[in-house]
């Protein structure tokens, strides 16, 4: 197990190596059971690294679904993952939520500000990223695209209000090494471990992490 976490945790080094994407997207599968797809990916063009869908304007650059049946795709076993990213090396890791997990996102300066809030409560996390766009996803038990919006309201703030949004069924999350273009990797905030495989629900950690977004609107 020793293992698998120290090579859980080296993916968060920002580089696009194929073994280390295909290693890291079949570690995720197996030790995790998360489902894992694999997306587009960065190729050189005029100097510059461009998105593999071959749009020059792509607003996700190397870190988006290839293909319109990526919840069809999307697979658990590390077999299977091992296979497709031995088809292409450099395709980034996504993973679907709705299934094994939910993730709430929000704002970068919210998240951190959270973080501290939830370390002071002593609430047990599950994995969090922090991805280049400056935004920070908590990984929660499925199901809380239904909850959170009834769960923000009873703390009296609106949805709307907030810069929260939850990732449930038919979204996904990009996972550490995963580029986006030329801004960086995404990078884990909390690591997967052994000590949170299991996943918290929304319901407790919505409290700290509408009052940070309402403190950083």
């Amino acid at each position: 197990m020793e293992e698998t976490i120290a090579g859980t945790e080296a993916a968060q080094i920002p580089k696009q190596r194929g073994e280390s994407l295909l290693e890291t997207a079949v570690r995720y599968a197996e030790e995790r059971h998360w489902d894992v797809f694999p997306g587009t990916w960065l190729e050189a063009a005029d100097g510059s690294q461009r998105c593999s869908c071959g749009d020059a304007a792509c607003p996700a650059p190397g870190s988006h679904p290839a293909r319109p049946d990526w919840a069809t795709q999307a697979t658990g076993s590390a077999t299977v993952a091992r296979r497709m990213w031995q088809k292409q090396p450099a395709a980034s890791i996504l993973l679907p939520t709705g299934r094994t997990f939910d993730a709430i996102s929000v704002p970068e300066t919210a998240g951190f500000l959270a973080l501290a809030r939830m370390e002071r409560m002593e609430l047990t996390l599950g994995p969090v990223t922090l991805t280049p766009d400056r935004r920070m996803e908590f990984f929660v038990l499925p199901g809380a695209s239904a909850k959170v919006p009834d769960l923000v309201r009873k703390l009296g703030w609106s949805l709307a209000s907030l810069d929260l949004t939850v990732l449930g069924e038919g979204a996904y999350v990009a996972a550490p090494p995963t580029r986006f273009g030329s801004r960086g990797a995404v990078q884990w905030a909390c690591r997967p471990t052994p000590a949170n495989r299991w996943l918290p629900d929304a319901e407790e950690l919505i409290s700290p992490l509408a009052y940070a977004c309402g403190r950083d609107r």
